[in-house]
């Protein structure tokens, strides 16, 4: 028997038709409850210890604020724990007072306490509480202001002690705990998950933050952060706030640099770190192709310190840092804390983009110290196309600039091409598409080189320090 040939195929789709429409919905996964923080509180809470500091009132004035770290700029949206919980008061003759009230955790039996640098800055007496409400006098064997973390030691054995964990790995969304005294309420506990990792602030060039929206307060900076296996990832150190409260934005110190940093301490009573000589800042798209990259990555070399590493190796300003001892750099700011970590004395492989093209500089790594800040007529000439007026610069400006550079002075700005790369008055222009700049006249000829539509580097200087821009010019005129 023989069918016709559109039946027969109408025919056999319809079991496979049938059998798809009778495969029963895959059921939805079932919500996975919360975690329960009671048993690692019970763990942990002895280990965290409530820190109180006096120090001795200043005689130069009849008032006192604490010593407490400041951020760059009034208006910075960081703001450290304790800017709001200690008030100003009349100093009393003769008057102690306590200045600081904050967190830290023992870290070993024998009676080692981490916490803050800012928490033990400048304290004359520093007491220890434990859970159990006995109080010890603690010393002070380290403080790194780089990193915030200080090292305590108080008298004792047996004592109850952290679980160190491994800050490396915690992802993002993780369950994470606090506890601290907030506002001197001891052993509170608060919950949230890990926001961010590898954040960086403008206060912690050394520093991969860990961000969570764990509710933290004054009170609580240098308290422990717990993952849900109880071992302590972090030391909670800063929030984002503009009230000096809470705010949803919590930042703490990743448990393994505090860990190299106590290391140190212990081993020297110092901390060293490695330093490269160089100014960096960030490659933006603009940057990225004026610097011929095939996207925004690594630390643009702004400026280069005399008598440095980075002087002697041969880096020139310009240079785009892109490995660093086989380690991709992708942003400007892991690169502080790489040639931080690194030995001193140890030499490194650096793979760095200059003029377009890939280049290997080796450099020996040289121990981070105290750097010192590197420090005619005035004939003046428009650019229209740019928007500005640039006028050579002053024999003082030239005595200042140093004898290997040359540059020009932004009087003016008008709305254009200038302005939309970030240029600023008084700034002062070393370099255009990577050619010096030797006089108002010079940098007007080289302004009309300029291609449209092309992004081409600036070399600046601004308030002692250099920095790359882009400006481009448009299409149209």
């Amino acid at each position: 028997m023989s069918f016709p040939r559109r039946f027969l195929r109408q025919w056999c789709a319809l079991p496979l038709l049938c059998w798809v429409i009778a495969v029963p919905a895959r059921p939805a996964d079932p919500p996975q409850p919360l975690p329960d923080f009671r048993k690692l509180v019970k763990q942990n809470e002895p280990t965290v210890v409530n820190i109180s500091t006096t120090q001795t009132p200043s005689r130069k004035s009849a008032t006192r604020t604490p010593a407490l770290p400041e951020l760059p700029g009034a208006d910075n949206p960081y703001l450290e724990f304790f800017k709001r919980f200690f008030q100003e008061r009349p100093e009393l003759p003769g008057e102690r007072q306590a200045n600081s009230l904050g967190s830290g955790f023992i870290l070993s039996p024998d009676g080692y306490i981490l916490t803050n640098a800012h928490v033990a800055r400048d304290a004359d007496k520093i007491i220890v509480r434990l859970s159990d409400q006995r109080e010890r006098p603690a010393k002070v064997i380290g403080v790194d202001e780089l990193t915030d973390v200080a090292l305590l030691k108080i008298e004792g054995e047996n004592l109850p002690a952290v679980k160190v964990g491994d800050s490396d790995a915690l992802e993002v969304g993780e369950w994470v705990l606090a506890i601290g005294s907030p506002f001197g309420l001891e052993h509170t506990a608060t919950q949230g998950i890990v926001s961010a990792v590898g954040r960086n602030l403008p206060t912690g060039a050394y520093v991969p933050f860990i961000q969570s929206d764990v509710a933290v307060n004054p009170g609580s900076s240098g308290g422990p952060l717990f993952n849900l296996r109880g071992e302590v990832v972090g030391i909670n150190s800063q929030i984002y706030s503009s009230t000096g409260g809470y705010m949803g934005l919590s930042f703490a110190i990743p448990i393994k640099l505090a860990m190299q940093i106590t290391e140190q301490i212990k081993a020297t009573g110092e901390v060293t770190r490695g330093w490269l000589g160089v100014l960096l800042q960030a490659v933006n798209n603009d940057l990225a192709e004026a610097f011929k990259l095939d996207r925004p990555r690594g630390a643009l070399v702004a400026q280069i310190l005399p008598d440095s590493p980075a002087a002697s190796a041969g880096f020139k300003q310009g240079d785009v840092i892109l490995r660093y001892g086989g380690e991709p750099v992708e942003d400007s700011s892991q690169l502080p804390r790489m040639i931080g970590v690194t030995p001193v004395g140890k030499t490194v492989a650096m793979s760095i983009l200059r003029n377009g093209e890939p280049l290997e500089i080796k450099a020996t790594i040289a121990r981070l110290e105290t750097v010192a800040e590197p420090v005619a007529t005035m004939d003046e000439h428009s650019d229209p196309r740019l928007g500005l007026t640039v006028a050579d610069l002053s024999n003082e400006q030239r005595r200042n600039l140093g004898p290997e550079e040359q540059g020009v002075l932004v009087t003016t700005l008008d709305e254009g091409p200038a302005a939309n790369a970030g240029l600023y008055p008084d700034d002062i222009i070393l370099q255009v598409n990577h050619l010096p700049v030797k006089s108002a006249s010079q940098f007007v000829e080289l302004a009309r080189e300029l291609p449209k539509g092309k992004a081409i580097p600036l070399l600046v200087r601004r308030e002692n320090e250099a920095l790359y821009l882009a400006v481009r010019l448009p299409d149209k005129e």
